[in-house]
């Protein structure tokens, strides 16, 4: 039979091969779900009232028809005593998927309370990357217990993985993938993936590697379903691919995946050779990881998750509230510093909040689009000072515009001369305030923080002290203040 016959007879088989039918309980129907695909009130009430009485049965038939997301869901919505019951009564349905989606801290709290063989042959059911998440958060002592539960294999990858710094490609790729050699031909590969011994359950593309098991090329697998099984992989491969090196930043890997359009990508060591490889599912969650932590970064909430350790939230909080309380005293130092002249003049006083707000919004405008530009690699060395020059002149028109309006105000309400006053300074303070929001995030940047800790208070600090000062300032050397 010719390679082009067994081709066409091939494709009949995938042709007529019945396709999956779609069970009802793939998705809950309203009794559990809300519109925005959420479990219902009522729905995660039944369970608790379930398992307050401690009808098992009850609660398996509740939670057996949902999606192992949303059972993962439950678990964040029930209370923590309730956790531990709640696996209990499912043991049977807290799959891998089920453990994979589960909050962290929640994770951690459920596989604390289990014992090691138990943790392990949880591990068994999961990728690696997946397993490795799951006992990384681990103590150093349970972690090897749970290790030493393991077979040689797994425990090998796991140690391999845990191996590099978190939140690293080596920490989070997968490496259960497929690699051939550039000798084989599409038939050869074809064969190869039908023996279907010792492969990924799933999997979108094939690595094509060198003797040294370097990658050379790609092939997804719509190219080799229609390609004549005679053709060699080095023909039909693509040799220009995106190479993840096993220490890069996740973030950094997020960003090659999104400029580059990526649905898979190979990981490499330093010596070039394929270790792993990262898919778009995985980049998908670092994405909404490092979206969210910018976001409470900038605002020195910690990691923000509410079902962080009471703890932990304070610790993580509390000290940028002290650190802000320390920038609020610079602020209030130079008012002291110009009492005499508030006292003499009380307009001063109530148009001091009105200069400082407006800075202290101009410059969380400027900070967010810069840290968002320093993550996504706008914002560079070779840029910086023109990113400067243009928020500048940016809050330069936005200054001048308030200005105005307030100026006018105040010069209807209180006195022209006022007006004018606290026209230029409101200039002068959106302008600091920009110029703050670009520096602030950068500096961070240059001294290998994260741009995103805590920058509003640093930036509040500059926009009400220079604000404060500014106004005051004018307003002395004006005369207005005899």
């Amino acid at each position: 039979m010719s390679d082009e016959t067994r081709l066409e007879d091939e494709d009949v088989m995938l042709a007529d091969a019945p396709a999956e039918e779609a069970r009802p309980d793939d998705r809950i129907d309203d009794e559990r779900m809300d519109e925005e695909n959420t479990l219902k009130p009522e729905f995660v009430r039944a369970v608790e009232d379930a398992l307050e009485e401690g009808d098992e049965q009850a609660v398996y038939d509740l939670v057996e028809p949902l999606h192992p997301a949303d059972i993962a869901d439950l678990f964040e919505l029930v209370t923590k005593d309730d956790r531990a019951p709640l696996a209990a009564a499912i043991t049977d349905l807290m799959s891998g998927d089920v453990i994979a989606e589960l909050n962290d801290y929640v994770r951690e709290d459920m596989m604390e309370a289990l014992p090691a063989e138990a943790v392990a042959q949880i591990a068994e059911q999961l990728d690696t990357d997946d397993a490795v998440q799951l006992i990384e958060d681990l103590d150093e002592e349970d972690q090897q217990a749970v290790l030493a539960e393991l077979d040689a294999e797994d425990r090998i990858a796991i140690q391999s993985a845990l191996a590099y710094p978190e939140e690293t490609a080596g920490r989070l790729m997968s490496r259960e993938f497929v690699a051939v050699p550039e000798a084989m031909t599409v038939g050869d590969l074809i064969d190869f993936l039908r023996d279907g011994r010792d492969l990924p359950a799933e999997f979108l593309e094939v690595f094509v590697v060198d003797e040294r098991h370097h990658p050379v090329g790609t092939c997804q697998l719509s190219w080799i379903l229609r390609t004549p099984r005679s053709i060699p992989l080095g023909d039909v491969m693509k040799r220009d691919q995106t190479l993840i090196p096993a220490m890069l930043d996740q973030e950094e890997v997020a960003l090659m995946f999104q400029k580059y359009a990526l649905i898979s990508a190979a990981v490499v060591d330093d010596s070039g050779r394929l270790v792993g490889q990262m898919t778009v599912d995985d980049v998908v969650h670092i994405i909404s990881e490092e979206a969210g932590e910018d976001a409470l970064l900038m605002s020195g909430a910690g990691e923000g998750d509410i079902n962080e350790p009471i703890r932990e939230a304070y610790s993580s909080r509390v000290r940028w509230l002290v650190a802000n309380l320390g920038t609020a005293l610079v602020a209030s130092l130079i008012i002291a510093a110009f009492g005499a002249a508030i006292e003499k003049l009380v307009a001063l006083a109530v148009l001091m909040p009105i200069v400082a707000s407006i800075g202290g919004n101009a410059g969380t405008q400027t900070m967010a689009v810069t840290v968002r530009a320093i993550a996504t690699n706008q914002l560079t060395r070779s840029n910086t000072r023109r990113i400067l020059w243009r928020e500048m002149r940016v809050a330069l028109l936005n200054g001048v515009t308030v200005a105005l309006l307030v100026g006018v105000a105040t010069a209807l309400i209180f006195t022209p001369q006022l007006g004018a006053v606290i026209a230029l300074a409101m200039t002068i303070n959106v302008v600091i305030a920009g110029s703050a929001g670009v520096l602030v995030p950068v500096a961070f940047d240059r001294l290998d923080q994260d741009p995103a800790v805590a920058s509003s208070v640093f930036v509040t600090m500059i926009t009400d002290s220079m604000g404060f000062f500014a106004f005051l300032g004018l307003a002395v050397a004006s005369g207005i203040v005899a």
